[in-house]
């Protein structure tokens, strides 16, 4: 069974990240005194009391409908409380009570959801008193917290697990999932592709590059497979990473590769391929993720017959090394070859799983080896033994030779052709490592 949903909703700049962060016990949330930090709604895991829930945290109220990031965080808050069992609006002790909270009330009190109140930043006891004018909302007994020094916060999560609905047993996670990052620079319409996969607008999706500072993870089935998608801040070069909010994003990012199976790099079709969808690259590649590159707003493009042929001769060119990545043209806007990215993850996911047999590899390459053996290097004959794979997901391979560290590097990549000719590891980085037998 699904597990209760609570999430936290207020006005900018009250304490919503500062408290999610508090509640799931770690730095998830990007905090910082400058208002509207938070846009998406953001998805942890949450214990207390040996009861299990999922809290979201949302982007700060502002409902101001000429500003298309405010609107965008305007229905994100919407969806929440319709998301959500339990609904935390976190007010700010020290302002007191504004025509925004009112609103925000207002929203929760025609939801007819379960609502428990939260007035932040109460750092002592004189402030407790300044709570009770939160009466006037309409939402219960006010709880006064400080989300940044944890005071009261134990009190406030029993009454959040008083207000949550009777849990089923928790079921294992799965295993099986795949795990995708969507990844590239900002503005290339990573948001919209995720939308175009799940069918809805969960994530916020404007013109406005960086729109998307938080890695957003949503869970989805297809095809009797479970997926999560994790929808990534775009990695601007360092040059530009001047506010700590940027920073903290292009970490985000390169932490969503880490941990995902399949990077599915976004290209700009309009653009081309730029440095910066490079450095991406490189990230994924680094960290020996599957990797897919998918050329968005293909439709934007005037086409003939060989566009995607020159188009794909030309990243190559610019990238040599990739001939194992496939490349997709895809429009999340049209949703053209969509689900294509997709079913290419899970057959990527399958191929960064597989193990090959000692006496599978050495049948096959030894022959291979002996009649084009490595270079001699200062009159040193190079002798590899065997080989055998020491692992996978990612793969990594041993040869075992008299003179490891004499091998060169055209060599190598002869062995990767090879065993990828034989083998496959097709979107796989694969590692090869040289040791002395």
């Amino acid at each position: 069974m699904k597990k209760p949903v609570v999430a936290i909703i207020g006005r900018p700049n009250v304490g919503k990240s500062t408290l999610y962060n508090r509640i799931i016990r770690k730095r998830d949330a990007i905090v910082d005194d400058q208002p509207g930090v938070t846009r998406d709604r953001k998805y942890a895991d949450a214990e207390w009391s040996g009861f299990n829930f999922t809290l979201i945290d949302t982007g700060g109220y502002l409902p101001d409908t000429e500003n298309l990031i405010h609107q965008a965080v305007y229905n994100q808050v919407h969806q929440a409380v319709n998301e959500a069992d339990v609904i935390v609006l976190v007010a700010d002790v020290v302002s007191g009570i504004t025509s925004l909270d009112s609103e925000v009330a207002n929203i929760i009190k025609k939801s007819k959801k379960q609502a428990v109140l939260a007035v932040n930043k109460v750092d002592n006891q004189e402030r407790e008193y300044d709570t009770s004018e939160f009466y006037k909302l309409g939402l219960g007994d006010p709880v006064p917290i400080s989300a940044l020094g944890g005071r009261n916060i134990g009190d406030f999560l029993d009454k959040v697990i008083d207000n949550l609905p009777v849990q089923a047993p928790e079921t294992a996670d799965d295993e099986s999932e795949i795990k995708i990052a969507v990844v590239g620079k900002p503005n290339v319409g990573k948001s919209s592709f995720v939308n175009a996969i799940l069918g809805k607008d969960k994530l916020i999706v404007t013109n406005i590059p960086g729109t998307t500072r938080d890695a957003i993870d949503t869970p989805f089935s297809y095809h009797d497979q479970n997926f999560l998608l994790i929808d990534t801040a775009g990695l601007r070069k360092k040059a530009k990473v001047k506010e700590s909010v940027e920073y903290f994003s292009t970490i985000r990012t390169i932490s969503s590769i880490q941990r995902c199976d399949i990077a599915v790099i976004l290209i700009d079709a309009v653009e081309g391929i730029t440095d910066q969808d490079k450095k991406v690259l490189d990230e994924a590649v680094k960290f020996k993720k599957g990797i897919i590159i998918a050329v968005n707003k293909w439709d934007l493009i005037e086409k003939d017959t060989y566009t995607a042929q020159k188009f794909e001769t030309d990243i190559k060119d610019e990238i040599p090394f990739i001939n194992y990545i496939p490349i997709l043209f895809i429009s999340a806007l049209t949703k053209q070859r969509i689900f294509k990215i997709i079913d290419i993850a899970k057959s990527i996911h399958g191929e960064r799983g597989k193990k090959i047999s000692t006496s599978t590899l050495n049948n096959y390459l030894e022959p291979i080896m002996k009649q084009t053996t490595p270079a001699a290097v200062g009159g040193k004959e190079i002798k590899i033994k065997y080989i055998t794979q020491i692992k996978s997901a990612p793969p990594v391979f041993a040869f075992f030779c008299n003179h490891p560290n004499l091998i060169k590097s055209n060599y190598k990549s002869f062995l990767e052709k090879k065993i990828r000719e034989q083998f496959g590891f097709f979107g796989i980085p694969i590692t090869l490592l040289f040791r002395r037998k």
